[in-house]
């Protein structure tokens, strides 16, 4: 035992713990033990047990001494190691020398002592439910002292435990020894209350643990509005906690959604929970839709514009967002994807015969809800011209019709596919000179009040927006500008973080296109330049630049590798093929250009991997590092290449199919990476002119500026999927969240 062999002298506590009122004297600190006492032989492995649990306490703060020191006040430490020690020693006297206990009692008493201290040492530093508050140590050797008197005399525990916080009462009952005092049980079942009400977002996950507490079934009626999709969760679950929820029959909402998830249909049921726990609807309305895609597409539309129409008026439905995602999975699931997969299809009404049933409104929702994914002609050829003709050519009308529901979205897109001119001129003009132009109050509001938007979508959005808007329509880009300025000036008055941040961030964006300007985005907002990359930034070593470029062995990669080599057979360029796993092509002239392309060996032994791999290799072993990384392959190759390329890159080309949704999982890896992506099919039409471009700006050492570049590029392109690939400056989205988590910290940029 940790036992003091000489009586204690009240003149050394004074001196040695009078530090302050948390040191007083404790009784434990004026009693004895007396010197050379052991306890009886029959025991001693029982307190040697807890000897080694305090030891061990001692040294789980890291330090090889015999104090506890969890905290960095020392008076506090030195509390806690009193009680660890001199507390814990005078219990297993106590104990050992109560002649009311027999050995059996007195056993199961120190048992319960090991138990307490090893629960503490187990869990002081967990994270989570079972963590214990180290400075909660001596209330709980003390809690301990009072229930093991209360047992000692037929008393109950329960208010000993209700006193004490969570995590100091679970330590309490985890000594094992107090299950049949009559207070345990409604001790325990308050500990599950103190617990619900630390962590109310986690309310059915702990009941679920503890399904017998008597509070269950009240506990799920008070947070069932507030949780409806755990609820749902949970009422489906084949457990007691599942049958309790089911069992509630008097609450309507709580029933209605507990009958959903008892059925097959219930997912499809969900997205309409508001309107069916109100009499708006009923399940069986639900069931004459839900087999029929059109039909079910449909309702969803009509639900999602009833549910924005209740929301202006602050009325939010139940599972609002529940319903906005089914609609999304619905309208790419069974029209985005079928026309994106007819893309080949030259008669339009085979291609789009999906879409021809829908209305101007749901046509609306299959754009805004598809963003990414909707192929350029799919958007240009199809929905948009047949949604425009529905609502008879009066783009004002439809968004009063759809209470500007994602408007935004629908403006972004439409700038991005250059359908935004015809679609401001199908607006009403305004019968009063004095009077703005509708088209222009549109375009005000798509910039104003950004900081009032929950996230950051709307403002990226209007960021992704710009340049394709300057490159078509000039006038609106102005008047962009100066609303975002005003905006700026109003933000910055009212004090409004979020807001100046949004404002001063797009500003700046938008400001770099004009190079006279003479805007450091590096400096002003800590991200690179947006509108160009100087070749002095691709050079890796002040002078050399290197390229890798990333091609699979499958047919397709094999069918093209030869016409890569073949673009430089020319006499500014010299082609190494002595390696039989990649080839090396250097410039001859100009400034010194190196790109390296592992050769598309056989995917089906793994060939073309290890040749990747091989080259990487060499490559950091020769301290080269690439800037500019060239994806040729396969969609599901993509993620191979960003795993390999170099973190320096500065131009990322995606050369696969549907590279553009990859631009967030690229500035993981290379965060300072300009990326050119397609949003559909990528192929050699657009892939190597853009090779021979790059590679040709690079030899003859030029700034690559994108505007220009991207002009020079289109000249040479003939084919029209050219037309999905989305150059870097038109990425601005991903710079400004990169650039508003700069300015606001990471935890900032979903509010």
């Amino acid at each position: 035992m940790i036992a003091f062999t000489r009586y204690l002298i009240l003149s050394f506590l004074l001196a040695a713990f009078a530090v302050s009122e948390a040191q007083s004297l404790t009784r434990f600190d004026t009693l004895m033990i007396p010197a050379g006492y052991k306890p009886e032989f029959s025991r001693e492995r029982r307190h040697d047990l807890i000897d080694a649990e305090q030891k061990l306490i001692l040294s789980s703060d890291g330090l090889p001494d015999n104090q506890f020191t969890p905290t960095d006040k020392e008076e506090i430490n030195q509390l806690l190691t009193r009680s660890l020690v001199r507390k814990t020693d005078w219990l297993q006297y106590r104990i050992e020398k109560d002649t009311i206990l027999d050995h059996r009692l007195k056993v199961f008493y120190l048992s319960g002592l090991e138990n307490l201290l090893k629960y503490f040492r187990q869990n002081w530093k967990q994270p989570g439910d079972r963590h214990i508050n180290p400075v909660n140590l001596s209330l709980i050797i003390d809690a301990y002292e009072a229930c093991m008197q209360a047992e000692r005399n037929g008393e109950s525990i329960g208010q000993i435990i209700y006193d004490l916080p969570y995590d100091a009462g679970t330590n309490v009952i985890s000594a094992y020894i107090f299950e049949k005092n009559p207070g345990y049980q409604p001790a325990r079942n308050r500990l599950v209350l103190k617990l619900c009400n630390l962590h109310p977002d986690r309310i059915f996950p702990i009941l679920q643990q503890y399904p017998d507490v008597p509070f269950a079934d009240s506990m799920v009626r008070a947070i069932a509005k507030k949780f409806p999709r755990q609820l749902y969760d949970y009422a489906a679950a084949a457990n007691k906690f599942g049958a309790i929820i089911r069992n509630i029959n008097d609450d309507i909402f709580i029933k209605t959604i507990a009958t959903m998830a008892q059925s097959r249909s219930g997912q499809q049921y969900f997205p309409f929970l508001d309107n069916i726990v109100n009499g708006r609807m009923t399940l069986r309305d639900i069931d004459a839709a839900k087999d029929d895609s059109l039909l079910y597409y449909q309702l969803l539309v009509k639900t999602q514009m009833d549910y924005v129409a209740r929301a202006i008026n602050k009325d939010t439905a139940f599972e609002f967002k529940a319903l906005t995602q089914k609609l999304e999975d619905k309208a790419r699931a069974d029209f985005i994807n079928v026309i994106n997969g007819l893309h080949t299809e030259r008669n339009p009404d085979i291609r789009f015969r999906s879409i021809q049933p829908l209305n101007a409104q749901e046509l609306y929702y299959l754009a805004v809800l598809s963003d990414g994914s909707i192929y350029t002609s799919s958007f240009v050829k199809g929905v948009y011209p047949l949604m425009m003709n529905r609502i008879n050519n009066k783009g004002d009308s439809l968004l009063m019709l759809m209470n500007f529901d994602k408007y935004r979205k629908f403006i972004k897109m439409s700038a991005g596919f250059n359908t935004l001119d015809h679609f401001l001129a199908s607006f009403a003009k305004s019968n009063n000179p004095e009077d703005e132009d509708p088209a222009n109050t549109l375009m005000r509001a798509f910039v104003n009040r950004l900081e009032q938007s929950d996230g950051l979508e709307d403002g990226v959005d209007v960021a992704d927006s710009y340049a394709s808007i300057a490159e078509t329509l000039k006038p609106v880009a102005d008047r962009m500008l100066l609303n975002i300025q005003d905006n700026y000036e109003r933000n910055l008055a009212a004090g409004n973080k979020k807001g100046i941040a949004i404002y001063n961030i797009l500003g700046k964006l938008f400001l770099s296109a004009d190079s006279t300007k003479n805007i450091d985005l590096t400096r002003e907002l800590g991200i690179p330049p947006v509108y160009e990359v100087p070749f002095s930034a691709l050079a890796y070593d002040s002078t050399r630049v290197a390229v890798q470029l990333f091609i699979y062995g499958d047919k397709d990669g094999i069918g093209v590798f030869p016409g890569l080599i073949s673009m430089f057979n020319n006499a500014n360029w010299k082609i190494d093929q002595g390696n039989k796993q990649w080839v090396t092509i250097s410039s001859v002239k100009g400034k010194p250009v190196s790109l390296y392309m592992n050769r598309p060996l056989p995917e089906e032994t793994n060939e073309d991997a290890k040749a990747q791999e091989a080259l990487c290799q060499y490559l950091e072993k020769n301290r080269i590092v690439p800037t500019v990384t060239i994806n040729r392959g396969h969609s599901y190759n993509a993620p191979y290449t960003i795993e390999q390329m170099s973190t320096a890159s500065k131009i990322v080309f995606m050369g696969s199919c549907g590279g553009y949704r990859m631009i967030h999982d690229i500035l993981e890896k290379a965060p300072d990476a300009h990326i050119i992506g397609t949003k559909q099919i990528a192929d050699a039409p657009v892939n190597n002119p853009f090779l021979r471009l790059i590679m040709e700006k690079l030899r003859t050492g030029s700034d690559i500026k994108w505007i220009p570049f991207w002009e020079e590029l289109g000249s040479i392109v003939t084919d029209k999927i050219f037309e999905d690939y989305v150059p870097p400056h038109k990425n601005l989205g991903a710079l400004f969240i990169k650039a508003y988590t700069r300015a606001m910290g990471p935890e900032t940029t979903n509010q």
